[in-house]
């Protein structure tokens, strides 16, 4: 699928009913290519978390496409890629840095610092509970530190999330 307009939530559940969120992705964004690459289960749930516009890619077109259209087939390729080098920093991120560094990077990619374009510095709305299961801690632990961000200066927050440039020092210190 290719998201036009809004977002999705892509989880995972455990056995025992825990959720983790692997990526919120926005326009221009697709998912559900691993039947590509042969995968006839889906790993992980879908769910909007705004009004989305979604356009539905037959497998087979998109195979067709991708031999056939070369700016496409560039285009996707790239995406995959950079969506690959997201999932390796994210395991990195999760093996070797606290839960408060992680959620400073969530916030940070949520905003979309480091990418091309102007940060949002607004997050849509998305809740603590759900920033837990991105960053792999609980909902307590988000609000103590959504709570010290706010406190010295590196958010703001009232149903939107306003991140500031300075939250990249919680991030870049030892």
């Amino acid at each position: 699928m290719y998201i036009q307009e809004g977002g999705v939530k892509l989880a995972v559940t455990s056995a025992s009913g825990k959720e983790a969120v692997l990526a919120i992705l926005g326009p221009r964004d697709f998912f559900g290519e691993g039947c590509l690459a042969g995968q006839s289960v889906r790993t992980a749930t879908a769910t909007t978390v705004a009004l989305t516009t979604a356009l539905v890619l037959e497998k087979d077109e998109v195979i067709r496409v991708l031999h056939e259209e070369h700016d496409f087939s560039d285009r996707f390729i790239a995406y995959v890629l950079a969506r690959n080098k997201r999932v390796e920093e994210d395991l990195v991120d999760q093996l070797f840095n606290s839960s408060e560094k992680r959620l400073a990077r969530t916030l940070l990619l949520l905003a979309h610092y480091g990418s091309e374009g102007q940060p949002q510095k607004i997050i849509p709305r998305v809740t603590q509970e759900t920033l837990a299961e991105m960053v792999g801690t609980t909902r307590s632990r988000v609000n103590f530190f959504m709570n010290k961000f706010r406190r010295l200066g590196f958010i703001q927050y009232d149903g939107e999330i306003h991140v500031s440039k300075s939250l990249l020092s919680v991030v870049l210190s030892d």
